[in-house]
């Protein structure tokens, strides 16, 4: 096997298996649901219904919930694309599992890490019905943080694009009326890079940034609002105080003939 051939071996993606993602959202359907009150989702319809040439979801990276949120939400929106997203290459040799379901491995911060990135990336982005998801700032930083700092593989995988499209998602995690919390999350606006009137300022992470923070900012403006109406439910979870408190609700309102609703918050409506 000649060396080109070998390092294209190497740099192989894993075509995400259809099957084992379905099974693993019925999973994650109960596993977030034990955990979260509401996964809610703004401004939907800016995410895009097809992939017209190559697209990065981009998203501020918060908490190790992040990639399972991105799950649910790349399955509501694009269920019919393959979905891919790197990883910490150690972390991935442990739960190999994730390879299949669209994770590639990364080195953290070396020179062989940037390369795998960027091979695997554009990899990715060159197949049809194919979507990666990136967190550019590569490291957990609060919700609240302004303005986002990126890393420099975005803007590097970006300059070796002729077109893209660019959605920035901003993402956080929000105690309101109940005992769980919910998973907040806003689609920014979207950019087309065939649509920038300069492309090259276009692929810089100052522009970048700033599109992320300004979907944080508008996500940030909701969350205090506390207004579901505000959001598309993906998914809605457990509710109630506690076991003995609930009981005694349940029973107040089976005796006065009303219907039980097991949320907090209805405590408080008239």
């Amino acid at each position: 096997m000649s060396a080109a051939a070998h390092a294209d071996a190497r740099f192989r993606l894993v075509k995400p298996s259809r099957r084992l993602l379905a099974l693993f959202e019925v999973y994650l359907r109960w596993y977030l649901r034990r955990h979260f009150h509401g996964l809610r989702v703004a401004h939907g319809e800016r995410f895009p219904r097809r992939v017209d040439g190559p697209l990065v979801v981009y998203l501020n990276h918060p908490s190790w919930w992040d990639p399972l949120a991105c799950i649910m939400v790349s399955r509501r929106f694009l269920p019919l694309a393959d979905h891919y997203a790197p990883m910490d290459e150690a972390a991935l040799e442990r739960y190999r599992f994730f390879a299949k379901l669209g994770l590639f491995p990364v080195e953290k911060n070396t020179t062989r890490g940037a390369m795998q990135f960027l091979r695997y990336a554009r990899q990715a982005l060159s197949l049809p019905d194919s979507v990666l998801w990136l967190t550019p700032e590569g490291r957990f930083v609060d919700a609240r943080e302004r303005p986002p700092v990126f890393k420099e593989g975005l803007a590097a995988l970006l300059s070796r694009l002729p077109s893209a499209t660019l959605l920035p998602l901003a993402i956080e995690y929000v105690f309101w009326d109940e005992r769980l919390p919910e998973i907040l999350v806003n689609c920014g606006e979207p950019i087309r890079l065939a649509d920038c009137g300069e492309p090259e300022a276009a692929r810089s992470n100052g522009l970048l940034e700033a599109a992320l923070a300004a979907a944080q900012q508008e996500l940030a403006q909701l969350a205090v609002a506390r207004d579901t109406a505000n959001f598309e439910a993906l998914l809605v979870g457990g509710a109630g105080v506690g076991v003995f408190y609930d009981l005694w609700r349940r029973f107040r309102s089976a005796t006065r003939g009303e219907r039980y609703a097991p949320e907090h918050g209805s405590i408080h409506r008239p």
